[in-house]
Formats: C-alpha cells, sequence, structure tokens
C-alpha cells in the first residue's frame, strides 16, 4: 500500500538537477560511471542581437561532470539545442550558464561538492577528482576558483573575529 507522502521516483529531483535548469530524459549506469541524458528546462528562441525569435536549428551534446551517486562520477550529457535567427542570420545556443559556467567542464553542482569535500571532509584534490572523473587539474582550478568566490572573496569571512593567530593569519 502507497503511504500518502512517497511520491514516484524522480531522477531530475534526487540528482538535484532542476536547480540547475536541466531535466533528466535518460540515464545508462556503467560499471566504472553513471552517465545521465537531460534536456534545458528553458527555451531561447530569442535573438540576443535583433530580438527577433530564432529557429531550432540543431542540437549539440555538452558534458558535464557532476556530483557522484553511488561512488562512481555521474556526467550529464546535456542535450543543448541551437537556434538561428531568421532576421539577421546569427546562431546561437540555450542559455546553460545556470547549470556551469561557459566553457566549465563541471556543473555548480559538483564543484560545489569538490569543495565541501577539500574543505570539509579533508578529501585529497586526487581523490576529488576521481570522483568526478576529471582530471586532476580540472578539478584543482575548480577548487581553487570557487574557494575564492564563496569563502575568499566573502567581505564578512571576518565579522565577529577579535584575534588571529599565528597559524590562521594566510
Amino acid at each position: 500500500m502507497d503511504h500518502a507522502t512517497f511520491v514516484r521516483p524522480d531522477l531530475t529531483t534526487f540528482c538535484r538537477l532542476d536547480e540547475l535548469g536541466l531535466e533528466a530524459v535518460g540515464q545508462r549506469v556503467e560499471p566504472d560511471r553513471a552517465v545521465i541524458q537531460c534536456r534545458v528546462l528553458e527555451p531561447d528562441p530569442w535573438c540576443r542581437e535583433c530580438g527577433a525569435e530564432g529557429v531550432p536549428r540543431d542540437t549539440v551534446i555538452r558534458r558535464l561532470a557532476h556530483e557522484p551517486f553511488g561512488h562512481r562520477p555521474t556526467t550529464l550529457m546535456v542535450r543543448v539545442r541551437r537556434y538561428r535567427c531568421v532576421t539577421c542570420r546569427r546562431t546561437w545556443r540555450q542559455d546553460t550558464s545556470k547549470a556551469a559556467a561557459p566553457r566549465a567542464k563541471i556543473t555548480r553542482g559538483g564543484v560545489g561538492w569538490a569543495l565541501t569535500g577539500v574543505v570539509v571532509d579533508h578529501l585529497t584534490v586526487s581523490r576529488v577528482a576521481a570522483g568526478l572523473g576529471v582530471s586532476w587539474h580540472t578539478a584543482n582550478e575548480a577548487v581553487i576558483a570557487e574557494g575564492k568566490r564563496v569563502l575568499i572573496d566573502d567581505p564578512a569571512r571576518f565579522a565577529g573575529v577579535t584575534t588571529i593567530g599565528v597559524d590562521e593569519h594566510v
């Protein structure tokens, strides 16, 4: 008998893809990784140059490392629609900036997982890179950039601090 508080399983919600503006449309579990095929939720048909409505042209796949589930790296295969403006002939892709920064190889959720792993769980960058299924350099650059953005650039990080010891001066 179903309990009233339970709902059908939803991969989009479980993997927190809805926070990234994505929806899961398929999955493939391999021995060494999980692959989730996604689509961008918000259509983006308006030309950024002239404002006219574009027509769908084709789709491209953007592969992004995501936070691991079940102790295996999770890769998102995001189907990104390309549009073409009938007025000025420009082409553009759907906006995926909610899921990942431009040209990034790791989702925003994956970067948050990596930073938490290094700062809170004391994981090495090598372990974080293995968990994400990316190279050490890719993981290291992402952790440093996110740590700078979230921790170092926070103007209130010393709020309430009265004394800084020798070990905390850097």
